[in-house]
């Protein structure tokens, strides 16, 4: 029987309510079809925190950009990036953040756009770029590289390179990723929403529930089923909440991502390897622990799992991946080992500012190779650092992220 202070819907919160539309080039129908998404985004959440869940955002993917901006020249597609961000900025819009992302680049021409449009547009301008491996399983290098000069270029010309925040290369992702950047919409799909979760205040208290246990096999089992029945109660009442929630708007329920995804307002990862008996992130026994996180968040049952349904290490929206960087108790190499038993990649990773495209585009083929190997979705998102080093600490002044020690790419 489920503790009743594990049931407290404060501690599993809704990270986002994302709904997928289409745009076409006809720029008039592009007020109604953002408005009804967010319409219907507000209200759902409305309906969530009625019932005692915090949703903290709404977000809204498009299909690739290039299928209704006019991307000839980037004063052709600033002319359409100032008109959808009127229709978010509108008054009619509801009284709740709103992400947005304009779904994927889709090839060399659109990603050379993106640096300057990711800095005039900032948190309106998600983007991604899905790469792909030839017959032999390599990675495509040439698309990679343009890729990894976005990112370089991005770095350069945002403040403190946090623009980097809104990009990501994905390799072996699908459609309907409810978190951002890695988020993109096919036109030829239907309209549909998904949610995404923020948990790592739940696993913290379901094993902080647990008795202390001296052997290994027997604590990593109960704290398996504790975990796995905890999040199954939560996502279970999100579902009926979900399922029987009617509106003039509701799209297609895509599924959840059950992925713990942390930021800075809520527990770290790393104390939820601690209580698996992991001494720090990074030490002997985090491959274990995180192969069992993962384990956990592919278990849920009642819908369809979309996106990572993993376990996210990201190192800046993290306070306490963030403070281990300067203990130096985990590399970049060691962050793509664990990749390989969890689920999102190297993400939101500070790097020197100096680092090549080449040297990043050489640690994007090595994620997009574990990624397709393993029939796993990864993804790269890196932040060079304007003029700091290994070992220098970032000074982000962004909301959403923590400020921690510059990693060397190897």
């Amino acid at each position: 029987m489920l503790k009743e202070s594990l049931k407290n819907r404060d501690l599993c919160k809704i990270r986002t309510i994302t709904s997928f539309v289409t745009l076409s080039k006809d720029k008039s129908t592009w007020e109604k079809t953002i408005r009804e998404a967010a319409t219907f985004g507000g209200d759902l959440a409305g309906a969530f925190n009625a019932q005692g869940y915090c949703v903290q955002s709404i977000r809204i993917v498009t299909n690739p950009f290039g299928e209704y901006l006019n991307t000839t020249s980037f004063h052709s597609v600033f002319k359409g990036m100032q008109i959808l961000s009127d229709v978010l900025k509108s008054p009619s819009m509801p009284n709740i953040r709103i992400r947005f992302a304009i779904g994927e680049a889709r090839n060399q021409e659109e990603i050379a756009l993106l640096p300057e449009m990711v800095k005039a547009f900032g948190d309106i301008c998600n983007v991604c770029v899905n790469v792909g491996v030839d017959e032999q399983g390599i990675v495509d290098h040439d698309l990679t590289l343009c890729c990894a000069q976005a990112v370089v270029e991005i770095g350069k010309i945002t403040p403190r390179g946090e623009g980097n925040f809104n990009f990501t290369i994905n390799y072996n992702c699908k459609p309907l990723i409810p978190y951002f950047p890695a988020s993109y919409h096919k036109s030829s799909d239907a309209n549909c929403f998904a949610l995404g979760l923020e948990t790592p205040d739940l696993l913290v208290a379901a094993l902080q529930s647990l008795r202390a246990d001296k052997n290994h096999n027997l604590k990593m089992q109960k704290s398996y089923a504790i975990m796995k029945e905890v999040l199954q109660y939560h996502i279970s009442t999100i579902l009926d909440i979900t399922n029987a929630y009617e509106h003039p708007f509701k799209t297609l329920f895509a599924g959840i991502d059950t992925s713990a995804a942390p930021s800075k307002n809520c527990a770290s990862m790393v104390d939820v390897y601690k209580l698996l008996g992991v001494p720090f992130f990074g030490a002997a026994g985090t491959l274990e622990a995180s192969a069992l996180l993962t384990k956990v968040f592919k278990a849920q049952k009642g819908c369809e799992l979309i996106g990572f349904s993993g376990l996210m290490l990201a190192v800046v929206e993290d306070e306490g991946l963030a403070d281990a960087t300067t203990r130096n108790e985990f590399d970049l190499r060691a962050l793509l080992q664990y990749s390989s038993v969890c689920g999102i990649g190297l993400d939101t990773v500070p790097i020197e500012g100096d680092t090549s495209a080449e040297k990043i585009a050489a640690i994007c083929a090595d994620t997009g190779t574990l990624a397709f190997r393993l029939n796993k979705p990864l993804t790269v998102r890196l932040f060079p650092v304007p003029n700091l080093k290994a070992g220098d600490m970032t000074q982000f002044e962004s909301d959403d992220l923590c400020n921690s020690m510059v990693l060397r790419i190897p």
